[in-house]
Formats: structure tokens, sequence, C-alpha cells
């Protein structure tokens, strides 16, 4: 048995896409994540976003147009809007689960900020897609109040937003607390919602985070001694869906960083799990990754599988 800390990074297909999938894969989720409190781990968990702060800017977007005395919610506000839903879920779905194995320990979401700078590159070169398909008179209109828009082949226009690197977790001893406490927390949802310092007030950008950047930081903050990253795969590999795919049970530091370099692993999807990966692994001596799919996390955890990444 274990008190190792750990932070556990939720991909895309932990959620689902629509709100009736999330209600269903949280469950699943909520299973690896009572074994892992089973196995005394100190857990705090990340999640992915990119469908539900999705869904809600098209839907606010909507509304808008709808009630024109009623602005566009801002990035900041969905990003917030989808930490909250999805935090609901899973904290409700880990502590029905825990219950049912006669485990009482409780289980808290955190909205939580992170600053980003506003020099950052990312905002001269946004590249996230977000939102619903446009007209071209729509993504005009959106251009004139300074957001940028592309074309989408077949569908229309859409907006992109820059994905800046996180800089600090505003709410870093809040969730210190609560996991010195004894609680599973959930937090940095959605790579957090991105901020800006003005003085002593916080504004947010129209901006996201990558997820798995913001957890390596955390998880680096918590002094954690695992960052688990969850995809949908059981291991990285080499030349993925290719004939010659070759699967990775371990690397170094300096193997992932040569692999990413040589472009091995595709930018919205195994990339930035390895850079986060690597980012971790080398912040601190004995410190370790561990990238696999939802349903192998404990596996993954002991070395049955999985593909580890350290120095």
């Amino acid at each position: 048995m274990t008190n190792k800390r750990i932070v556990v990074a939720l991909g895309h297909s932990a959620l689902g896409n629509t709100f009736p999938e999330q209600k269903e894969a949280v469950k699943n989720a909520a299973s690896a994540i009572a074994d892992l409190v089973e196995a005394k781990y100190q857990i705090v968990i990340t999640h992915s976003n990119s469908h539900q702060i999705g869904m809600i800017h098209a839907a606010m977007t909507e509304y808008s147009r709808l009630e024109p005395s009623n602005t566009v919610a801002p990035m900041s506000i969905c990003s917030a809007m989808s930490q909250g839903y999805i935090g609901y879920d899973l904290q409700n779905e880990i502590r029905t689960e825990l219950l049912n194995r006669g485990i009482y320990k409780p289980v808290s979401t955190l909205i939580t900020q992170v600053r980003v700078d506003p020099f950052d590159a990312a905002f001269t070169h946004p590249h996230k897609l977000i939102g619903r398909y446009m007209t071209e008179e729509e993504a005009k209109a959106e251009e004139k109040k300074g957001n940028h828009v592309i074309p989408v082949e077949g569908k229309g226009y859409q907006r992109v937003v820059a994905a800046p690197r996180p800089m600090e977790i505003y709410e870093l001893d809040a969730i210190k607390v609560l996991l010195d406490a004894g609680q599973v927390v959930i937090a940095a949802g959605g790579g957090g919602i991105p901020v800006l310092q003005q003085g002593t007030r916080l504004k947010g950008a129209s901006a996201v985070i990558e997820k798995d950047i913001t957890s390596a930081r955390l998880a680096e903050e918590l002094n954690a001694d695992i960052l688990l990253l969850l995809t949908g795969v059981e291991k990285v590999a080499l030349n993925f869906g290719q004939p010659n795919e070759k699967t990775l049970d371990s690397m170094t530091v300096e193997e992932a960083t040569n692999y990413i370099d040589e472009k091995h692993f595709s930018t919205g999807a195994m990339l930035p799990k390895v850079e986060a990966a690597v980012s971790f692994a080398s912040s601190s001596k004995g410190r370790k990754a561990v990238i696999t799919s939802l349903n192998t996390a404990l596996d993954g955890l002991t070395g049955k599988t999985g593909t580890v990444i350290q120095c």
C-alpha cells in the first residue's frame, strides 16, 4: 500500500462529448479513481474540457443572438462554467463509487484560475478552434470585435483562440489544504481559467490553456510523486496507426525529447501529454510520469502497463 501523492489528468475519453455521454463516461472514470483511492494514493484530478467549453461557448453565443441585450459570454466565463458542471458530475460519481465500496472520503471541486503572460507569443498565433461554425457575415462581425476567425473547409468559419503557457496557479494553497485534509480534489479543469493579473484584480483572458501542461505544473507545485496522464490508448507509440507502429514501455526524458523534436507525436493528441511528462519528470530527481488509458490506470501506476517517462 502507498501514500504517494499523484496528479491524475483525465483526457477526452473520460468525459464524452455531450451531456448524456458525460453522465455515463464519468461512471467509468469514478471507478478508476476509486481503485486509486483503495490503493491509498493521495489524489488531485485535472480534466479536459475542450468539447464542453465549445458547447457552452456556442450556446451562449446563440443566446446572445436571440437576446441582443445579453452580450456573448467571454471565454473565461465559459471555462468557469465547464469546470463547475464537469466537477459536479465527477465528484458525485466518485463519491457514490467510494460509498458503494464502503469508503467515506470527501471529494471537492475547486474553480481554479491560472495566470498567463499577456506577452506570450501564443496570443500572436492563436490556433485552438472554439465554438460553433459561422457564416462569412458572422465571421466578419467577430473579426470586427478583435477576435480571430479561420475558414473551415465545407463548414464555414470558426473562431480560434490562443493557448498560452500556465505561469501560476492561484488556488494552489487551497488545493494543498484540501489534499492534506484527506480529500480527493478536482482542480485546474481544462487547464484552468486563463487570467491576466492587473494590480489586485484578475481579468479573464480570451484563451484556453493546454490541460496536460497545467497538470504538470500543478504536480510540480504539489511536490507530487507521479503525474498520471490518462488517454485513449494503453501505451505511447511511435508511428501510431501505421504498419510499423511500435509501443513504448518506457522513455527517458532525453529519448522523449528527441522523439518530440523528430515530430513523432500528433499535435492535438499525444504531443502535449509527452511534453507534460517530460516537464514533470525533469523537474526533480525521482519524479516520473505515466501515460496510459483510463481502464489501466492502477496497472500503469504499479508498472504492469503504460509508458513510464523519467530521467
